[in-house]
């Protein structure tokens, strides 16, 4: 930590909140707590040695500490990030060695994260009755009162059985609390006795609320991102149709920002034993919306393939069941037909971005397919067809603008790099080559929008049938 005089900007500190001082404390939460001995003789004098290094920081020094650490708390999303920060931050900046951070849930503490205890001790903490009288959490959180324990001979007159928990020799439990509601309990054990001084005890507890507040929000962002992530795999097929003479590869990589879910879908569609559908499309947004009349499209295309209508009638009445929804949001798409017995194959498109199709040679380009509207937007649209022949060998790309949409960037220029990179990528694993394809045009790490990707391969001149 930086001298307080000159004190070093903490990173990613745009917005510290105002720092509190320890006389700006709620009145309701006492520094310290007061014991009686009832032996009737005079307690010896308490032998309580500080924490190695341990030594109280200046009053400006706390005041930093406090905004540095109240920034990073505001940094957090989703749990896992709490406990990273308390436990890489908040439990040395206050010389613990221990840590253990509960969650009230269900009427129970369950324990989220911890270090420096043994699984032994999570074990038997795990799971503790909001009111457990083991340790001083259940009466931290039923006060609203932080706990303070500086020896273990402090610890045994009031709570023995959690010296059988912890070897600790120092507590701090901090209840963690909103609006009157529990929300957890967060304790930094310490292996030296350790004394705690008014300053420090104020500092605590202006934490405590903060990581409160963090956790609260942490779990409900977790909430959100399974329930989106369920959502979205619910909608999306679990695995693909076997196809003689065909080998697949798909995958679909949600946006990272906002609610994790979105429009983007694909699907394979089995016609018979000579042949099939592929699909793809995507829906305006990143939203339940989005999924929701994802699901929908994907449905009613599915449901039209399934009964071998032509490429252009697919997309023509699917298109006229979103008019009728009236969802206010557009959708692409592009539909394939694959015909094995004719070797040929048909597609038509509904403003979505054209495949690309490497021959054996290598020679790989985006195939010219005039779109028509987007679906949902022309009640009467019509959407040309486009045939190719089926090249033994060829592969056919299919995906979404995700893929190749850049800030800044011409998409017809992005999707002429990805053909470049697919004529050059090694294809003799689909799935790899997916990874490939993606990890070029710089979709692996933050994604402001949704990804899928359908890969067709035509092994008609290969022995066997259809693999992954």
């Amino acid at each position: 930590m930086s001298s307080p005089r000159e004190p070093a900007a903490p990173p990613q500190a745009r917005r510290p909140p105002s720092p509190t001082s320890s006389s700006d404390c709620p009145a309701a939460v006492a520094p310290w707590t007061w014991r009686g001995v009832s032996t009737g003789e005079e307690p010896p004098p308490a032998r309580v040695h500080r924490s190695p290094g341990a030594a109280a920081p200046a009053r400006a020094g706390r005041l930093y500490q406090l905004t540095h650490l109240a920034a990073a708390l505001t940094e957090v999303v989703g749990v896992q990030d709490v406990i990273e920060v308390v436990a890489d931050q908040i439990v040395p900046a206050f010389g613990a060695q221990g840590l253990v951070l509960s969650a009230a849930e269900g009427g129970r503490l369950r324990i989220t994260g911890h270090s420096g205890y043994s699984a032994e001790s999570v074990e038997r903490l795990d799971g503790l009755p909001l009111d457990t009288r083991l340790t001083p959490a259940g009466r931290a959180l039923s006060t609203g009162i932080p706990e303070f324990f500086a020896d273990r001979e402090e610890m045994r007159r009031t709570y023995p059985g959690a010296l059988e928990v912890s070897g600790a020799h120092a507590w701090a439990f901090l209840p963690l609390i909103i609006s009157g509601r529990p929300v957890g309990c967060c304790v930094l054990s310490y292996d030296y006795p350790h004394d705690f001084q008014a300053e420090e005890r104020a500092v605590m507890t202006s934490l405590a609320g903060l990581i409160a507040q963090a956790l609260d929000r942490a779990r409900l962002y977790d909430t959100k991102h399974e329930l989106a992530r369920g959502l979205q795999e619910a909608l999306l097929p679990h695995t693909l149709p076997e196809a003689d003479g065909l080998a697949v590869a798909a995958r679909y990589m949600p946006a990272t920002r906002g609610m994790d879910i979105g429009g983007d879908f694909y699907d394979l569609v089995r016609l018979g034993d000579t042949a099939a559908a592929a699909v793809i499309g995507d829906v305006q947004g990143h939203n339940a919306a989005a999924a929701a009349l994802m699901g929908q499209v994907r449905t009613a295309v599915h449901a039209h393939a399934a009964l071998g209508t032509l490429p252009d009638q697919v997309l023509a009445k699917t298109n006229r069941l979103l008019a009728d929804l009236g969802p206010d949001l557009f959708t692409s798409c592009l539909y394939a037909r694959l015909d094995f017995s004719r070797r040929s194959m048909t597609l038509a498109s509904a403003g979505h971005p054209p495949p690309l199709l490497r021959l054996p040679g290598g020679d790989t380009r985006p195939l010219v397919v005039p779109p028509g509207p987007l679906l949902g937007i022309v009640d009467d649209a019509v959407f040309p067809v486009t045939e190719v022949a089926l090249v033994p060998g060829m592969i056919l790309a299919l995906y979404t603008d995700g893929l190749v949409e850049r800030p800044g960037a011409d998409l017809d220029d992005s999707i002429a790099d990805l053909a470049r990179h697919l004529a050059h990528a090694d294809d003799r694993d689909l799935d790899l080559l997916i990874d490939d394809l993606v990890s070029d045009v710089g979709t692996a790490g933050q994604r402001t929008d949704d990804v899928a990707v359908l890969l067709l391969r035509d092994r008609a001149a290969e022995p066997g049938g259809w693999t992954r």
